[in-house]
């Protein structure tokens, strides 16, 4: 026989013993396939992440009106389309209100018509919200009957929250109007910018770290029942099967496992895809469709599972001597070598250290080396662990009978146990790793906006054309329960001539109270009025005037004024009060430090026209429920078209923000596999040992004992390999943290949250294997069929 018929006989042979070898045979396999298939199912969602992101991209370019043809007048195929976003309970709501010029207006992806006056289109969980009673306040504010559920393709994701608002009353004031958009159509080409270079090692990380315990777990399960196989392979010794013959077979054995392992992690990927829309994370959410693996990703996985299972297979017989009266293995193994295992973290550390201190200033990182370098440190964590168990279940003795039964066990055989906690341990090293990284760049990406949301937990700004209804709103948002304060703010610009061709001044109108909140006021009283100092500006409107001067107040620039329906009214003459003092300028609650002239109403220019900025700053009593939303509310009936802006007082770049989101995906789905595969391994080790656990009961040992035997092997395996973890996590966090130019600091809460969710997720597996436990040691589990 050739060899290639030779091979395909024992590998055969090996496949007809994994399904054919009665029911030992295929609970094996089942075990196997299950916790191939949870590996595989994982890694298929990772290689579909990419391009579930670039259609949510895709999605949102497409109902964009930033690159679309823009018209100067009404048309037969003109829409008017502002932005007018909520928030509702710290969700953030994306709106626009549209009015169709002309018959032929653009349609938004999604929408089948334009909505009427007062119409609403919202996305299906838009709809859920307001049916809910959680959405009972949204409903008065989006009171307006529902047309039209947005469809899929004006959707970024099935589970975000957005609407169009019908409207007749939108209009356009001028050209300098760019709030609000007149379109011919949607859609926006865009020209993304990359990933710096540390958001971009950022991502390798994460991928890294994730899918390092998805291979751990898969080259576990292929292993599952090691002991009874080998058994069988020396039956097979003493009917005339040479070592390589037998070796092959077990390979095929575990080729047929891995197969089923691949059917399943299809099946379970597909149930996952079908269920992936009904959950939101951080308001990110993905249509089952957009779950969709690269072909060649997919066919990757499908070849590396198999040929690793067979690696697996082959690598953890090399020291097993299979004769025909028995395994070697029984006998005392050979010591574990420490060298080769302290060889693998430090080829790692020699593949990193080098890039350390480049941060965002020296050119991307290597994006192999990187990979590499970290894959071989987690790998590093999986080769260690057992000869650490090794070692410390060596020099142990005595205590109570359980802890005897159960360090026997591990002296025994401890790298079964070490196989069961390598995956955890692999998870918890990557997590803290990762999380020491991002915690330690986070203030690169986070900036202060300024904003101090003790004064205002709201500015309302208002747009062109509604300063004259300020007071009225005001007061109108001031009757809301649970608010306790508004300021109105309004500014316009001045000049000393006409057309403006120097720095503005700003002039800024209220009452004392209202500019107490801009300017250091010692006195103030109607009819006064305020040079600022102190201020920063330098735009266009840094300029400054003197008591007595003659301005020009409104639109001195001349953006808006001339000729036809959409002219600007003219700036009007005005002279500054000659009894003006000068005062200090203040952060007002945005962070704007204000420059130009303070006035009060009755010393105000009068009919100036358009004001380029006016506002609202609305403080609430958050200890009443919902006094925020009811204010919100009153805003948005009183003008749709006001914005009410929350105050914060830091913001994130939106790519890291991405980044970490997508790390809570990952990290969620890591943890179900964790969860799933540790659950499927201890059933595995409990059904390998059911006839001893037996016979201790036969013989009179107490359940109990048994019980915390069982315990005690999964905590001191468990216990080790996360202190080995928390070490390599810190070690290398410590690395990346010089790689991103980052001092090096220990975040103790992330260490100790990190190894405590790796704990509790063992904690809750071991208490869901005390059931089948118990039933495994009846003493009628010694029969034999």
């Amino acid at each position: 026989m050739s060899r290639l018929q030779i091979w395909t006989r024992d590998l055969a042979m090996g496949a007809r013993f994994a399904f054919g070898g009665g029911r030992e045979g295929w609970i094996r396999t089942a075990l196997t396939g299950v916790g191939v298939g949870l590996g595989v199912a994982l890694l298929l969602i990772s290689t579909a992440i990419p391009g579930a992101l670039a259609a949510r991209y895709e999605r949102g370019d497409a109902r964009s009106t930033m690159s679309s043809e823009r018209a100067d007048a009404p048309g037969p195929d003109t829409l008017l389309i502002t932005r007018i976003s909520q928030t509702y309970h710290h969700k953030d709501i994306e709106g626009y209100a549209l009015r169709a010029e002309g018959p032929q207006a653009p349609l938004p992806p999604g929408l089948r018509k334009v909505p009427g006056p007062g119409e609403l289109a919202v996305s299906p969980a838009l709809g859920e919200l307001l049916k809910s009673t959680e959405g009972a306040l949204l409903r008065e504010r989006l009171a307006g009957p529902v047309s039209e559920t947005i469809g899929a393709p004006g959707l970024v994701g099935p589970g975000e929250l957005f609407f169009y608002l019908g409207s007749d009353t939108l209009a356009k004031s001028g050209p300098e109007d760019h709030r609000v958009e007149r379109v011919t159509g949607f859609g926006y080409e865009a020209d993304r910018d990359g990933l710096d270079p540390v958001l971009m090692l950022m991502v390798v990380l994460t991928f890294v770290a994730l899918l390092m315990p998805v291979a751990v777990f898969i080259a576990t399960a292929v292993r599952f029942g090691g002991e009874r196989r080998d058994r069988r392979l020396a039956a097979l010794r003493l009917v005339g099967a040479d070592s390589r013959a037998v070796r092959r077979i077990a390979a095929g054995e575990a080729l047929a496992g891995s197969l089923i392992g691949l059917l399943l992690g299809a099946g379970f990927f597909a149930v996952g895809r079908s269920l992936v829309g009904s959950f939101s994370l951080r308001q990110r959410s993905v249509f089952p469709a957009d779950l969709d693996p690269a072909p060649w990703l997919a066919a990757l996985v499908a070849v590396a599972v198999p040929a690793a299972a067979v690696a697996v297979t082959l690598f953890a017989l090399r020291g097993v001597v299979i004769e025909p009266l028995g395994v070697v293995r029984t006998a005392r193994p050979a010591r574990r070598r420490i060298w080769w295992r302290l060889l693998l973290p430090l080829v790692g550390l020699g593949l990193l250290v080098p890039l350390g201190g480049r941060g965002n200033d020296h050119g991307r990182f290597n994006q192999y080396q990187v990979a590499a370098g970290v894959v071989l440190l987690l790998v590093g964590v999986t080769v260690l662990l057992p000869w650490l168990l090794e070692r410390l279940v060596a020099r142990m003795s005595g205590g109570p009978v359980s802890w005897q039964l159960a360090v026997r066990r591990l002296q025994v055989d401890s790298g079964t146990a070490a196989r069961l906690v390598n995956g955890i341990a692999v998870a918890v090293a990557g997590a803290i790793a990762l999380q020491m990284l991002f915690t330690g760049v986070e203030g690169d990406y986070t900036r202060s906006t300024g904003q101090d949301p003790a004064r205002a937990a709201v500015a309302v700004l208002v747009q062109d054309g509604a300063q004259d209804r300020m007071d009225g709103l005001a007061q109108r948002i001031a009757a809301v329960p649970g608010v306790t304060r508004t300021v109105p703010l309004t500014s316009t610009q001045a000049s000393h001539r006409m057309p403006a061709e120097e720095q503005t001044v700003r002039v800024t109108i209220g009452t004392c109270d209202a500019l107490a909140e801009v300017a250091a006021l010692d006195s103030c009283a109607e009819g006064d009025a305020f040079v600022l100092t102190g201020s920063t500006t330098q735009d266009f409107s840094g300029g400054t005037a003197r008591p007595g001067d003659e301005l020009f107040v409104g639109d001195v620039r001349g953006y808006g004024y001339g000729s036809g329906p959409d002219a600007a009214p003219v700036p009007v003459k005005w002279q500054v009060p000659a009894g003006a003092r000068t005062v200090p300028s203040r952060e007002d609650p945005t962070g704007d430090l204000r420059g130009g002239l303070l006035v009060t109403p009755s010393a105000a220019p009068k009919e100036l026209g358009s004001f380029p900025d006016a506002r609202i700053f609305v403080q609430v009593d958050e200890s009443l429920p919902d006094a925020l939303e009811r204010a919100r509310n009153a805003v948005f009936g009183a003008d749709p078209f006001v914005t009410a802006m929350t105050l914060r007082e830091t913001a994130q770049t939106a790519g890291f923000s991405s980044i970490r989101t997508g790390l809570f995906f990952g990290a969620a789905a890591v943890l179900v596999l964790i969860g799933g595969s540790l659950f499927v391994s201890q059933l595995e080790q409990l059904r390998e040992r059911r006839r001893l656990l037996s016979a201790l009961v036969a013989f009179g040992t107490k359940r109990s004992t048994l019980s915390l035997s069982v315990l005690w092997q999964t905590a001191v395996p468990i216990t080790l390999g996360l202190l080995l973890a928390a070490a390599a996590g810190v070690g290398l966090g410590a690395v990346l943290m010089s790689m991103a130019a980052q001092p090096v600091r220990i975040d103790w809460a992330s260490v100790l949250g990190m190894t405590g969710v790796g704990a509790a997720v063992v904690a809750a597996v071991t208490v869901c294997s005390l059931p089948p436990l118990l039933r495994m040691m009846r003493p009628d589990g010694l029969r034999t069929e």
